[in-house]
Protein backbone atom coordinates (compact mmCIF):
# COMPACT_ATOMS: atom_id res chain seq x y z
CA UNK A 1 0.00 0.00 0.00
CA UNK A 2 1.43 3.63 -1.07
CA UNK A 3 0.15 6.47 1.29
CA UNK A 4 -0.02 10.02 0.69
CA UNK A 5 -0.79 14.01 1.89
CA UNK A 6 -2.28 16.49 -0.23
CA UNK A 7 -1.82 20.08 0.19
CA UNK A 8 -5.47 20.31 1.51
CA UNK A 9 -7.31 20.34 4.30
CA UNK A 10 -5.49 22.33 6.90
CA UNK A 11 -1.49 22.01 8.07
CA UNK A 12 -1.67 18.43 8.24
CA UNK A 13 -3.39 17.82 4.71
CA UNK A 14 -5.08 15.12 3.16
CA UNK A 15 -3.96 11.50 3.44
CA UNK A 16 -4.74 9.60 0.01
CA UNK A 17 -4.38 6.37 -1.11
CA UNK A 18 -2.13 5.89 -4.30
CA UNK A 19 -2.04 3.00 -6.68
CA UNK A 20 1.21 1.43 -7.32
CA UNK A 21 1.69 2.91 -10.60
CA UNK A 22 2.16 6.56 -8.61
CA UNK A 23 -0.83 7.78 -11.24
CA UNK A 24 -4.06 7.59 -9.09
CA UNK A 25 -5.09 8.92 -5.73
CA UNK A 26 -8.33 8.44 -3.54
CA UNK A 27 -8.71 10.63 -0.70
CA UNK A 28 -10.25 8.57 2.45
CA UNK A 29 -12.13 10.45 5.29
CA UNK A 30 -14.41 7.82 6.18
CA UNK A 31 -10.91 6.27 7.30
CA UNK A 32 -8.53 8.45 8.08
CA UNK A 33 -8.48 12.28 7.09
CA UNK A 34 -4.90 12.47 7.65
CA UNK A 35 -2.01 9.98 7.98
CA UNK A 36 -0.97 10.67 11.47
CA UNK A 37 -4.83 9.70 12.25
CA UNK A 38 -4.47 6.42 10.04
CA UNK A 39 -1.14 5.38 12.27
CA UNK A 40 -2.83 6.30 15.90
CA UNK A 41 -5.43 3.74 15.21
CA UNK A 42 -3.27 1.55 12.47
CA UNK A 43 -4.53 -1.70 13.46
CA UNK A 44 -8.19 -0.94 13.31
CA UNK A 45 -7.69 1.40 10.34
CA UNK A 46 -5.50 -0.75 8.30
CA UNK A 47 -7.77 -3.16 6.83
CA UNK A 48 -9.48 -0.74 5.58
CA UNK A 49 -6.99 0.92 4.08
CA UNK A 50 -5.72 -2.37 2.32
CA UNK A 51 -9.18 -2.63 0.95
CA UNK A 52 -8.80 0.68 -1.18
CA UNK A 53 -5.90 0.08 -2.08
CA UNK A 54 -6.40 -3.06 -3.76
CA UNK A 55 -9.25 -1.52 -5.29
CA UNK A 56 -7.25 1.18 -6.88
CA UNK A 57 -5.13 -1.31 -8.09
CA UNK A 58 -7.66 -2.92 -9.82
CA UNK A 59 -9.26 -0.25 -11.39
CA UNK A 60 -12.53 -0.36 -9.83
CA UNK A 61 -12.45 2.55 -7.69
CA UNK A 62 -14.48 5.64 -9.14
CA UNK A 63 -13.44 9.02 -8.35
CA UNK A 64 -9.66 8.65 -8.27
CA UNK A 65 -7.69 12.07 -8.60
CA UNK A 66 -4.95 12.33 -11.09
CA UNK A 67 -1.63 11.74 -8.46
CA UNK A 68 1.09 14.24 -9.13
CA UNK A 69 3.98 14.68 -6.83
CA UNK A 70 3.64 18.53 -7.18
CA UNK A 71 0.46 18.13 -5.06
CA UNK A 72 1.47 17.02 -2.06
CA UNK A 73 3.11 17.53 0.91
CA UNK A 74 5.85 15.40 3.01
CA UNK A 75 3.69 11.94 3.90
CA UNK A 76 3.60 13.37 7.95
CA UNK A 77 3.65 17.58 6.90
CA UNK A 78 4.72 17.75 11.01
CA UNK A 79 6.03 14.77 13.21
CA UNK A 80 5.94 14.20 16.57
CA UNK A 81 9.19 12.80 16.71
CA UNK A 82 11.82 12.73 13.52
CA UNK A 83 15.34 11.22 14.63
CA UNK A 84 18.20 10.39 12.26
CA UNK A 85 20.74 8.16 13.07
CA UNK A 86 24.07 7.17 10.95
CA UNK A 87 24.20 3.84 10.56
CA UNK A 88 26.45 3.63 7.29
CA UNK A 89 29.58 3.91 9.21
CA UNK A 90 31.96 4.25 5.76
CA UNK A 91 29.76 7.73 5.31
CA UNK A 92 30.59 8.80 9.03
CA UNK A 93 34.22 8.24 8.72
CA UNK A 94 34.95 10.15 5.55
CA UNK A 95 33.08 12.97 6.98
CA UNK A 96 34.89 13.00 10.03
CA UNK A 97 37.81 12.97 8.14
CA UNK A 98 36.67 15.81 6.25
CA UNK A 99 36.28 18.15 9.37
CA UNK A 100 39.52 16.82 10.74
CA UNK A 101 37.79 15.09 13.64
CA UNK A 102 38.31 11.89 14.98
CA UNK A 103 35.94 8.68 14.96
CA UNK A 104 35.05 7.71 18.23
CA UNK A 105 35.74 3.57 18.90
CA UNK A 106 31.65 3.16 20.61
CA UNK A 107 30.32 4.26 17.13
CA UNK A 108 31.14 0.65 15.81
CA UNK A 109 28.85 -0.66 18.49
CA UNK A 110 26.33 1.59 19.52
CA UNK A 111 24.36 3.74 16.76
CA UNK A 112 24.84 7.41 17.09
CA UNK A 113 21.42 9.66 16.43
CA UNK A 114 20.47 13.21 16.62
CA UNK A 115 16.90 14.48 16.66
CA UNK A 116 16.06 16.36 13.97
CA UNK A 117 13.32 19.62 13.73
CA UNK A 118 9.51 17.95 13.35
CA UNK A 119 7.43 20.79 13.47
CA UNK A 120 8.08 21.59 9.38
CA UNK A 121 8.39 18.85 6.97
CA UNK A 122 9.03 19.54 3.20
CA UNK A 123 7.66 17.65 0.48
CA UNK A 124 9.10 16.02 -2.46
CA UNK A 125 8.97 19.17 -4.34
CA UNK A 126 9.44 21.55 -2.33
CA UNK A 127 12.21 24.22 -2.38
CA UNK A 128 15.38 23.84 -0.44
CA UNK A 129 15.56 27.22 0.93
CA UNK A 130 18.50 28.99 2.45
CA UNK A 131 19.93 32.04 3.45
CA UNK A 132 23.40 31.49 2.72
CA UNK A 133 25.35 29.60 0.09
CA UNK A 134 28.63 29.72 1.90
CA UNK A 135 27.04 27.55 4.69
CA UNK A 136 28.35 24.43 2.51
CA UNK A 137 24.50 23.03 1.42
CA UNK A 138 24.68 19.47 1.06
CA UNK A 139 21.98 16.47 0.28
CA UNK A 140 22.05 13.31 2.03
CA UNK A 141 20.05 10.80 0.72
CA UNK A 142 18.70 8.13 3.11
CA UNK A 143 15.78 6.01 3.76
CA UNK A 144 13.21 6.14 7.24
CA UNK A 145 10.65 4.20 8.71
CA UNK A 146 7.70 4.97 10.24
CA UNK A 147 6.50 3.83 13.61
CA UNK A 148 3.67 2.51 15.66
CA UNK A 149 3.40 3.17 19.65
CA UNK A 150 7.12 1.88 20.21
CA UNK A 151 7.24 0.77 24.47
CA UNK A 152 10.18 2.29 26.05
CA UNK A 153 12.63 -0.77 26.64
CA UNK A 154 11.99 -2.22 23.18
CA UNK A 155 14.63 -5.17 22.42
CA UNK A 156 16.07 -5.92 19.20
CA UNK A 157 14.62 -8.68 18.08
CA UNK A 158 10.87 -6.98 19.14
CA UNK A 159 11.41 -3.69 17.08
CA UNK A 160 10.88 -4.53 13.52
CA UNK A 161 7.22 -5.43 14.50
CA UNK A 162 6.53 -1.52 14.93
CA UNK A 163 7.75 -0.71 11.39
CA UNK A 164 4.55 0.78 9.70
CA UNK A 165 5.54 2.76 6.97
CA UNK A 166 8.98 3.27 4.81
CA UNK A 167 9.95 6.46 3.00
CA UNK A 168 13.21 8.19 1.10
CA UNK A 169 14.64 11.37 2.64
CA UNK A 170 16.60 14.24 1.85
CA UNK A 171 18.01 14.72 5.28
CA UNK A 172 19.60 18.86 4.29
CA UNK A 173 22.96 19.45 5.89
CA UNK A 174 24.77 22.55 6.03
CA UNK A 175 28.55 21.26 5.73
CA UNK A 176 30.13 24.58 7.02
CA UNK A 177 28.17 25.16 10.18
CA UNK A 178 28.52 21.99 11.75
CA UNK A 179 31.75 21.85 13.28
CA UNK A 180 31.38 24.86 15.07
CA UNK A 181 27.99 23.73 16.74
CA UNK A 182 29.55 20.53 17.47
CA UNK A 183 32.54 22.01 19.15
CA UNK A 184 30.13 22.49 21.53
CA UNK A 185 29.18 19.37 22.34
CA UNK A 186 25.48 19.38 22.15
CA UNK A 187 24.05 18.30 18.38
CA UNK A 188 22.84 19.74 15.44
CA UNK A 189 20.87 22.60 15.09
CA UNK A 190 21.44 25.58 12.61
CA UNK A 191 23.39 23.29 10.43
CA UNK A 192 19.78 21.25 10.20
CA UNK A 193 17.15 22.95 8.28
CA UNK A 194 13.90 21.68 6.81
CA UNK A 195 14.50 17.78 6.08
CA UNK A 196 12.41 16.95 2.56
CA UNK A 197 10.65 13.36 2.23
CA UNK A 198 9.53 10.92 -0.78
CA UNK A 199 5.87 11.58 -2.26
CA UNK A 200 4.52 8.39 -0.80
CA UNK A 201 5.42 6.21 1.47
CA UNK A 202 4.79 2.70 1.41
CA UNK A 203 3.88 -0.18 3.51
CA UNK A 204 6.85 -2.86 3.93
CA UNK A 205 5.03 -5.42 1.55
CA UNK A 206 4.89 -3.13 -0.88
CA UNK A 207 9.07 -3.71 -1.43
CA UNK A 208 8.87 -7.57 -1.61
CA UNK A 209 12.30 -9.27 -1.33
CA UNK A 210 13.76 -6.27 -1.00
CA UNK A 211 12.69 -5.73 2.57
CA UNK A 212 13.78 -8.53 5.40
CA UNK A 213 11.94 -6.93 8.03
CA UNK A 214 15.42 -5.08 8.89
CA UNK A 215 16.64 -3.47 5.77
CA UNK A 216 15.79 -2.34 2.42
CA UNK A 217 18.52 -3.95 -0.21
CA UNK A 218 18.02 -1.52 -3.33
CA UNK A 219 20.07 1.05 -4.97
CA UNK A 220 19.21 4.51 -3.52
CA UNK A 221 19.64 7.01 -7.03
CA UNK A 222 20.96 10.40 -6.48
CA UNK A 223 21.84 13.17 -9.32
CA UNK A 224 22.58 16.75 -8.58
CA UNK A 225 21.99 19.15 -11.79
CA UNK A 226 20.96 15.70 -13.68
CA UNK A 227 24.69 14.20 -13.11
CA UNK A 228 24.58 11.00 -11.26
CA UNK A 229 26.27 11.64 -7.64
CA UNK A 230 25.80 7.78 -6.49
CA UNK A 231 23.85 4.69 -6.72
CA UNK A 232 24.72 2.90 -3.45
CA UNK A 233 22.76 -0.14 -1.98
CA UNK A 234 20.95 0.70 1.51
CA UNK A 235 21.08 -3.04 2.07
CA UNK A 236 24.76 -3.36 1.26
CA UNK A 237 27.49 -1.96 4.32
CA UNK A 238 24.55 -1.41 6.78
CA UNK A 239 26.36 -1.48 10.16
CA UNK A 240 22.65 -0.87 12.33
CA UNK A 241 19.74 -1.90 10.90
CA UNK A 242 16.27 -0.29 11.83
CA UNK A 243 15.22 -2.88 14.48
CA UNK A 244 18.96 -1.45 16.22
CA UNK A 245 18.02 1.96 15.46
CA UNK A 246 14.51 1.64 17.10
CA UNK A 247 15.49 -0.29 19.75
CA UNK A 248 18.65 2.35 20.48
CA UNK A 249 16.17 5.07 20.89
CA UNK A 250 13.17 3.42 22.66
CA UNK A 251 16.01 2.10 25.56
CA UNK A 252 14.67 4.95 27.90
CA UNK A 253 12.37 6.79 26.32
CA UNK A 254 8.69 5.32 24.18
CA UNK A 255 8.21 6.54 20.33
CA UNK A 256 4.64 7.85 19.67
CA UNK A 257 2.94 6.42 16.54
CA UNK A 258 4.39 8.26 13.32
CA UNK A 259 7.62 8.56 15.13
CA UNK A 260 10.32 8.79 12.34
CA UNK A 261 13.17 7.37 12.56
CA UNK A 262 16.06 7.62 10.27
CA UNK A 263 19.45 5.54 8.52
CA UNK A 264 21.50 8.37 7.49
CA UNK A 265 23.04 8.58 4.75
CA UNK A 266 23.25 5.30 2.67
CA UNK A 267 26.77 4.95 1.90
CA UNK A 268 28.90 1.84 0.51
CA UNK A 269 32.56 1.23 0.56
CA UNK A 270 32.74 0.36 -2.81
CA UNK A 271 33.74 3.77 -4.77
CA UNK A 272 32.22 2.64 -7.81
CA UNK A 273 28.76 3.04 -5.76
CA UNK A 274 29.04 6.80 -6.02
CA UNK A 275 28.01 8.73 -2.76
CA UNK A 276 24.92 9.66 -1.29
CA UNK A 277 26.20 13.33 0.12
CA UNK A 278 28.42 15.83 -1.53
CA UNK A 279 30.69 15.62 1.30
CA UNK A 280 31.72 12.58 0.71
CA UNK A 281 32.39 13.18 -3.01
CA UNK A 282 34.53 15.81 -1.65
CA UNK A 283 36.58 13.42 0.87
CA UNK A 284 36.93 10.75 -1.75
CA UNK A 285 38.65 13.52 -3.82
CA UNK A 286 40.78 15.17 -0.72
CA UNK A 287 42.12 11.59 -0.54
CA UNK A 288 42.83 11.17 -4.45
CA UNK A 289 44.37 14.68 -5.21
CA UNK A 290 44.56 16.24 -2.35
CA UNK A 291 42.27 18.73 -2.68
CA UNK A 292 38.23 18.60 -2.96
CA UNK A 293 36.89 19.45 -6.87
CA UNK A 294 33.29 19.63 -6.44
CA UNK A 295 31.55 22.26 -4.94
CA UNK A 296 28.70 22.14 -2.30
CA UNK A 297 25.35 23.15 -3.58
CA UNK A 298 24.51 26.68 -5.44
CA UNK A 299 21.55 28.06 -5.22
CA UNK A 300 19.29 27.43 -8.64
CA UNK A 301 21.23 24.10 -8.23
CA UNK A 302 18.94 20.64 -8.45
CA UNK A 303 18.44 17.40 -6.63
CA UNK A 304 16.60 14.34 -6.99
CA UNK A 305 16.31 11.11 -5.22
CA UNK A 306 14.56 8.10 -5.82
CA UNK A 307 14.56 4.28 -5.59
CA UNK A 308 13.54 1.86 -8.80
CA UNK A 309 12.16 -1.74 -7.76
CA UNK A 310 13.59 -4.63 -9.97
CA UNK A 311 11.50 -3.91 -12.89
CA UNK A 312 12.53 -0.14 -12.74
CA UNK A 313 9.46 1.38 -11.77
CA UNK A 314 9.83 4.10 -9.14
CA UNK A 315 8.75 3.04 -5.70
CA UNK A 316 8.29 6.24 -3.27
CA UNK A 317 8.21 8.55 -6.19
CA UNK A 318 11.32 10.91 -6.73
CA UNK A 319 12.44 13.75 -4.60
CA UNK A 320 13.27 16.64 -7.08
CA UNK A 321 14.28 19.94 -4.79
CA UNK A 322 15.84 23.53 -6.11
CA UNK A 323 18.03 25.30 -4.00
CA UNK A 324 16.86 29.03 -4.07
CA UNK A 325 17.78 32.12 -1.79
CA UNK A 326 16.07 32.48 1.52
CA UNK A 327 15.00 36.06 2.27
CA UNK A 328 13.83 36.47 5.54
CA UNK A 329 10.18 38.44 6.55
CA UNK A 330 10.93 42.37 6.53
CA UNK A 331 10.67 43.75 10.20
Amino acid sequence: MKLATLRRGGRDGTLVVVDRDLKRALPVPEIAATLQRALDDWDRLHPALEKVSRSLNAGEVAGALPFASQDVAAPLPRAYQWCDGSAYLSHAELVRKARKAEMPQSLYSDPLVYQGGSDVMLGARDDIRIADETWGIDLEAEIAVVTADVPMGTSVAAAGTYIRLVMLVNDVSLRNLIPSELAKQFGFFQSKPPTAFSPVAVTPDELGEAWDGRKLSLPLISHVNGRLLGSPNAGVDLDFDFPQLIAHVSRTRPLGAGAIVGSGTVANRDPAAGSSCLAERRMLEIIADGEPKTPFLAFGDSVRIEMLDQQGHSIFGAIEQTVKRYVPPSA
